[in-house]
């Protein structure tokens, strides 16, 4: 298992949603959770996989219509790395904030 060297918001996020839920949530759920876009959600949860911080299987219902899911889940052994990596995030100051402090100085 790997620690992830890119630390973003929008990574901190998906790890976030994955975490939330206890069972296999589909890439469109956790678009819909974070409010990221699918060509940012995506290639996270490759790079989640490829890193071995989640693993993922194909819906095999074919009695569902429309395309196929894959359905991602927050690897148990990764759980002490994903709560790493989410504490370590900062809220961005809103660029309102950061105006309004330079304007006071």
């Amino acid at each position: 298992m790997e620690r992830l060297t890119r630390h973003t918001p929008a990574t901190a996020a998906v790890v976030g949603a994955l975490m939330e839920s206890s069972e296999s949530i589909w890439g469109l759920q956790i678009v819909k959770m974070t409010g990221l876009k699918t060509g940012t959600v995506y290639p996270i949860l490759e790079r989640l996989e490829d890193a071995g911080w989640i693993t993922s299987e194909w819906d095999t219902d074919l009695t569902r219509k429309g395309p196929r899911r894959r359905y991602f889940k927050l690897d148990a052994k990764a759980v002490p790395y994903a709560q790493e990596y989410i504490s370590t995030q900062r809220p961005k100051p809103s660029v309102g904030a950061a105006f309004q402090s330079r304007r006071l100085a």
